[in-house]
């Protein structure tokens, strides 16, 4: 398994506070390990990205709202997930890895449902799972069924690359880490040109997340100031913001959380936008209600 660097130990504040009931749309949770065991094969581990570390993170950052989104590493084993559920409390939801529909039964689905699941992940391809035409079918019926939406997690050559299976779906869909655009390339990237034309319609949701991998500058990070806007713009109601803590499988030093938000607010109009990406919009897709 490689080696990848590990999260900021030292997480701060961002500049300014978060709205009251703001959602980190985002995270994952991992370890320890010898409670939770790596699936084999699995591409990387984080065992002291706990969800009690997560949950000290929220606080330093004045999040009060997260999504735990379950990580290859634990396959459809979703005991990680449903533990910090658990621990994190109600104002806290799930979004299950696809693996899970081929390798546990359905009494296993409602048990994630109950739990607070109420999405599931689909990953790119180099992080070892991957359906055939027939069980891609299965799972958006059974996800169809549960009432979940569907998440896809873009390639690292953007999104334009693995988008074509989820692109006439009817459920609500939602898009990890812009697309995965080259900012360079501007709105004639076909990745964010792609997102862009699915905002267009009314069931696809993007999530502002992976900034610092995103950037070809390098922090502060503004080369992606545009791609933001753009999809602002495109789709107001349907954009949230995710942490992507512990920042798996980086192989440059990860940065730190209060600069990603610090990001969030030199890329935002205003607080009406912050509000809406922040905590109407992720209230509405997740179901955290009023």
């Amino acid at each position: 398994m490689p080696t990848y660097l590990p999260f900021d130990p030292a997480p701060r504040p961002p500049r300014r506070p978060l709205p009251a009931l703001a959602c980190d749309s985002q995270f994952h949770v991992l370890g320890p390990a010898d409670r939770y065991p790596v699936r084999p094969g699995a591409v990387y581990e984080m065992p002291t990205a706990t969800i009690e570390t997560a949950l000290k993170l929220h606080r330093t950052l004045g999040v009060t709202r997260g999504v735990i989104v379950q990580p290859t590493t634990y396959g459809g084993d979703h005991s990680v997930t449903l533990d910090g559920l658990k621990m994190a409390g109600p104002n806290y939801r799930g979004c299950a890895n696809a693996a899970v529909f081929a390798d546990r039964d359905e009494a296993y689905l409602a048990k994630l449902d109950k739990a607070g699941v109420k999405g599931a992940r689909f990953t790119r391809q180099g992080l070892g799972i991957a359906f055939d035409r027939r069980a891609f079918d299965r799972t958006i019926g059974l996800v169809r069924e549960l009432g979940w939406y569907v998440k896809i997690q873009p390639e690292v050559e953007g999104v334009i690359g693995n988008i074509a299976d989820f692109e006439k779906l009817d459920l609500p869909v939602l898009i990890d880490h812009m697309g995965r655009p080259d900012p360079t390339l501007g709105r004639a990237d076909p990745s964010l040109a792609k997102v862009l034309d699915l905002l267009a319609r009314g069931n696809v949701w993007v999530m502002l997340s992976l900034t610092e991998k995103i950037s070809r500058a390098g922090a502060p990070w503004h080369d992606v100031v545009p791609v933001v806007r753009a999809l602002v713009e495109a789709a107001p109601g349907r954009i949230v913001w995710g942490s992507d803590w512990p920042h798996p499988v980086s192989t440059r030093q990860p940065p730190n959380e209060g600069a990603l938000l610090d990001f969030l607010f030199d890329a935002t109009l205003d607080e009406a936008e912050r509000q809406a990406i922040l905590v109407d919009n992720p209230a509405r897709l997740f179901g955290f209600g009023a």
